[in-house]
């Protein structure tokens, strides 16, 4: 069979166009279609398979096979040749289909007389939608520009399918009308109903096809020329305190000043593609590259790449991300990634978050906390089946979020709202009553905050003050370090909006997850046990020693509690406490009022400190354990990681025991001690450290209500007892016992 000619290539896309234009329903649209690629490209078959579900392909529509096979063949997403592109995102091209792995003979279609297959995945930037395939009698392999012209075919069905095409009686590939669920992952409790609002709406398409390839080159060639002026304007006018964050943007730059990219953008225009569908169809391949590679680098260059081309298709199309079209009253926001700073500025306006990517310990999953708005994280593939306007329900307490749901889920979902709301009113008359247990011991119950939006929650939630404030989220939310005089200012008016409550300050705790924008990224084997925290602090002591001033200016005339975080030796907290005191001498001799005393206490997060000396715990004003790290430390089981993370419970009793352990020591030491993390807000696992002897627990706003009814109708010492006699009868995990005896189950 002769190559295609790009003339040719360019005349089977308008007759795909003309068959978009034409009268007709879904079904007749995709049997058109095969019929003009079959004769376009010379062979006996072509076929359209389309996902029904996300695991299941059907075949909607051929040319060649038997019409009897269409929407009667059915194959799961790595079955046969069909289900391996589907997979894979990657053409298969073979002269000899039966001799491939993994090939699946269906009888009913009469495919065996077409030994040579060429299939291409049909995908709109990450979303895949279906699979095309062409076959032939003759035995041989498609040429490059064969298996490259189908792929540019594929793109325009795509393209034509986002604008509805193939709605209809029949086949149906877009899923944009149905209901959907997605199983994603915790990262702030609470339920909320709305409609969907796109932090980046994509791009709509309404062009794909190109009929003069010169005018589309030239349009293309303004757009990049647009492109390139303003990611140097981006470059010259960063605010940047070191070379690492100009190296990030000089990539970026290189990447706007690719010819390479520039290269195969003008090959699809010459194809017959229009400039937007050109671009959109190398982000596609990007996007493909993205999802396969485990590479940490390679992954932000791609990145770089796929932000470049939303940024040239909103040039090509003038829709920016202010589409024009009006933010709901509900707005739920739907979005693959998100920065704190973006988030703080949707603010309190947004009734949920939900989120592709993010992480249970992210500064996004911190803000949202901070506000007290649902998210949910790891909801794959919802930005690619979201459009603005729809109607969402997000459960932030499973996880779940229903995308167009059906009434009777909608109603269920306002029953539980409903009765939520109840529950909460139910919880403020509570808030001037202690957290005191029918045994008649008392817990204080603090707040989490890291924003001046959580202060106004430490009147209304009843909190005790202030057990963590992290610091890093100022640091976190701007482009460039914050000075002394911003920080003194901020903890000036957080000391001032607590009044007379406590405020313990966390100094910087940073890696890990939380990379600050201006800061080089440093790749490792395993950022969590890695250079981070107090490890950052006592390496770059200039950040660390500006902070500490702040905090004692700000403390003027006021007692100062400080917290050093992730200390996993002893010697690293008396240097820490150190530096604190050499900053105290100067800022004396600089002549500022020092604070009226300073309590200084480490964050204990590392099994290791649990063992520490006896010296250490003397020499110690508090110490507060860091639930989150300890016990993913405790376990080996990345929190980040969500395969691991959840095998592993609180409330078993080798960490009972570690727990347990560390209140004899402080309390022998007579050190006091506190407990903040997930867990403290957590009513069962909040009454066991009670039980254990915590007394200080820490925890987000919300929980404090919920916490504090089930103390206040808790016979703790009698739960102890519980306690000790399960593990002495060797019970591995007691949450079960536990449970029933608070009645939770």
């Amino acid at each position: 069979m002769p190559e295609r000619t790009e003339s040719e290539s360019r005349k089977l896309l308008r007759r795909l166009r003309d068959t978009l234009a034409a009268p007709g329903d879904g079904q007749a649209r995709l049997d058109s279609i095969t019929h003009h690629i079959a004769d376009s490209m010379r062979t006996q078959v072509c076929s359209i398979y389309l996902f029904c579900d996300p695991d299941t392909l059907e075949l909607c529509a051929t040319e060649g096979l038997r019409r009897q096979a269409v929407h009667q063949t059915r194959l799961r997403l790595n079955e046969g040749l069909v289900g391996r592109v589907a997979r894979t995102g990657r053409p298969i091209n073979t002269a000899n289909a039966p001799a491939e792995p993994g090939f699946r003979y269906m009888p009913e279609t009469g495919e065996e007389v077409f030994p040579s297959f060429l299939g291409v995945p049909i995908q709109r930037v990450g979303e895949k939608l279906g699979v095309l395939v062409v076959q032939s009698r003759e035995a041989r392999e498609y040429s490059d520009d064969e298996i490259y012209g189908l792929e540019v075919v594929a793109m325009v069905l795509a393209e034509m399918a986002e604008l509805g095409a193939f709605l209809g009686n029949g086949a149906q590939l877009s899923a944009h009308r149905l209901p959907l669920v997605f199983r994603g992952s915790t990262g702030q409790e609470g339920s909320a109903e709305g409609h969907v609002w796109l932090h980046e709406p994509r791009v709509v398409i309404t062009n794909p096809v190109g009929d003069d390839p010169e005018k589309e080159r030239a349009r293309l060639t303004e757009a990049v020329a647009m492109l390139r002026q303003t990611v140097d304007d981006m470059v010259d006018s960063a605010d940047l305190v070191s070379g690492d964050g100009e190296g990030v943007l000089e990539a970026y730059r290189m990447f706007a000043r690719s010819r390479s990219w520039l290269r195969r953008m003008e090959e699809d225009i010459d194809l017959g593609l229009s400039a937007e569908a050109a671009v959109e169809k190398e982000q596609s391949h990007a996007r493909a590259k993205l999802e396969s590679t485990g590479d940490p680098y390679l992954r932000d260059r791609l990145h770089d790449l796929d932000d470049l081309s939303n940024r040239l298709l909103r040039i090509l199309t003038g829709q920016g991300r202010n589409t024009g079209i009006p933010m709901p009253a509900d707005p739920i926001l739907v979005a693959r990634n998100i920065g704190p700073a973006e988030l703080l500025e949707y603010g309190r306006s947004l009734r949920g978050v939900v989120l592709e990517e993010g992480s249970v310990g992210s500064h996004a999953v911190i803000v949202a906390r901070a506000l007290a708005i649902p998210l949910v994280i790891h909801a794959a593939r919802i930005t690619s089946d979201a459009l603005n306007g729809d109607p969402i329900l997000v459960d932030g307490d499973t996880g779940l979020v229903h995308l167009r749901p059906e009434e009777t889920v909608a109603a269920a979902f306002r029953d539980k709202i409903a009765m939520q709301t109840e529950a909460q009113k139910s919880y403020a008359g509570l808030r001037d009553l202690p957290a005191r247990a029918l045994c008649g011991t008392t817990v204080r119950l603090m707040m989490n905050a890291g924003l001046m939006a959580d202060l106004p929650s430490l009147e209304g939630s009843g909190a005790e003050g202030v057990g963590l404030f992290r610091t890093e989220l100022q640091f976190l939310i701007r482009s460039r370090v914050p000075r002394r005089s911003e920080l003194a200012a901020l903890y000036l008016r957080v000391m001032d909006n607590a009044r007379s409550k406590p405020v313990i300050f966390r100094t910087l705790d940073i890696g890990s997850d939380k990379v600050l924008p201006y800061m080089k990224r440093i790749d490792e084997p395993n950022p969590a046990m890695g250079w981070r925290a107090i490890r950052v602090g006592l390496e770059k002591r200039g950040v660390l020693q500006m902070q500490l001033q702040a905090l004692i200016r700000a403390a003027e005339g006021r007692e100062l509690h400080v917290m050093f975080p992730f200390v996993a030796d002893c010697d690293e907290f008396y240097e820490a406490r150190a530096m604190l005191m050499a900053q105290m001498e100067r800022e004396a001799a600089m002549g500022h009022a020092p604070p009226t005393g300073v309590r200084v206490g480490a964050m204990l997060e590392t099994p290791s400190l649990a063992f520490a000396p006896e010296a250490f715990f003397r020499a110690c004003d508090f110490i507060s354990i860091g639930g989150n790290d300890l016990k993913q430390f405790f376990f080996a089981a990345d929190r980040e990681n969500e395969r691991v993370r959840k095998r592993y419970d609180t409330l078993s009793a080798p960490f009972l025991d570690l727990i347990e352990m560390i209140v004899n020591r402080c309390a022998a030491t007579d050190v006091p001690l506190s407990f903040c993390g997930e867990d403290a807000g957590r009513p069962a696992e909040a009454a066991t450290l009670a039980a254990l002897g915590l007394r200080v627990l820490s925890m987000r706003p919300a929980s404090i209500g919920p916490v504090k009814a089930l103390l206040r109708r808790t016979d703790l010492a009698a739960l102890k007892a519980l306690i000790d006699t399960e593990r002495a009868a060797g019970t591995v995990t007691l949450r079960p016992v536990v449970a029933r005896f608070l009645g939770l189950i």
